[in-house]
């Protein structure tokens, strides 16, 4: 199902554009990527949420694959704003956002400030707090401690080679079976004049506004985390931890074992399985 093919469609927001695409038919499911990435990351995982009977939209993040370069900011809140205009204009809000690392944050963002057009968010793996600084981690746990390293000397020198080595790091073990020709493309697409400065700018972005909106999230939220994702020095804890700052009720996390901050694409089925039953409970309620 990984090769289903699907149109680009673009939403224009100012002088700029969000390029996104549509598969599927049902209740509408919005994925939005991480920063450096684009939406060929959901490349697994959304036919397996559009077979099972939903409108699933993978958006580019502004400055990110096909969508434009040259805004003034890519901040959270910026790409919260963009997400909300794709919901407007497929007419399909209320809608779920499905947000990864840095998209975690944005998927915060939009679901506290747009509670009419968001009915619920999975963060996977997500940036959505300010994260704490942890020497012991850092010195115990050498695959946190690479990841951290190379994502610093990324955000220094915007080196697309210092990315695909922390991609590396960050996919443990099992690489997904088209690995090297989708990393390929990636390249090119981050090589492309002005794709780098975004992403760093992102990097370097202040996670204190989607950290302050997690108690202001009313609807249901669903945090996936890979057991060895080299964000952190503990994935698990990352993840309980987040919970803990959402409607206790109405929130709950669940770990990948073996994967690591891209579990939609080294596992897209165990991540589906966490998913869709929690997709299934919304259509139900």
């Amino acid at each position: 199902m990984a090769d289903q093919k699907s149109k680009s469609e673009f939403v224009d927001i100012g002088s700029g554009r969000i390029a996104f695409d549509v598969i599927g038919q049902g209740p509408l499911v919005v994925l939005s990527h991480g920063m450096g990435d684009n939406r060929s990351a959901y490349r697994f995982l959304a036919p397996l949420i559009a077979h099972a009977g939903y409108r699933v939209a993978s958006v580019d993040l502004r400055g990110h694959g096909k969508s434009s370069i040259g805004w003034a900011s890519y901040t959270h809140a910026d790409s919260a704003s963009d997400l909300i205009e794709v919901i407007r204009k497929l007419d399909g809000g209320p809608a779920t956002i499905v947000g990864q690392s840095f998209s975690g944050g944005v998927a915060t963002i939009a679901a506290a400030k747009n509670p009419d057009l968001v009915n619920a968010i999975v963060e996977i793996c997500p940036f959505t707090r300010p994260p704490s600084f942890s020497l012991p981690g850092l010195l115990k746990n050498a695959h946190h401690r690479r990841g951290a390293l190379l994502l610093i000397r990324f955000l220094i020198s915007g080196s697309v080679k210092t990315w695909l080595k922390y991609l590396d790091v960050a996919y443990p073990g099992s690489k997904p079976s088209d690995w090297n020709a989708w990393l390929s493309a990636l390249e090119m697409n981050l090589r492309e004049p002005g794709r780098v400065k975004p992403v760093q700018s992102m990097a370097g972005g202040k996670l204190a506004e989607a950290g302050a909106q997690l108690p202001n999230v009313r609807c249901p939220a669903l945090v996936v985390m890979g057991s060895d994702d080299p964000d952190w020095p503990n994935p698990e804890a990352e993840a309980a931890a987040i919970v803990g700052l959402l409607l206790a009720s109405r929130a709950r996390y669940v770990m990948i074992e073996g994967a690591g901050h891209y579990p939609h694409a080294q596992y897209p089925q165990q991540v589906a399985d966490a998913v869709l039953p929690f997709l299934a409970q919304l259509t139900n309620a």
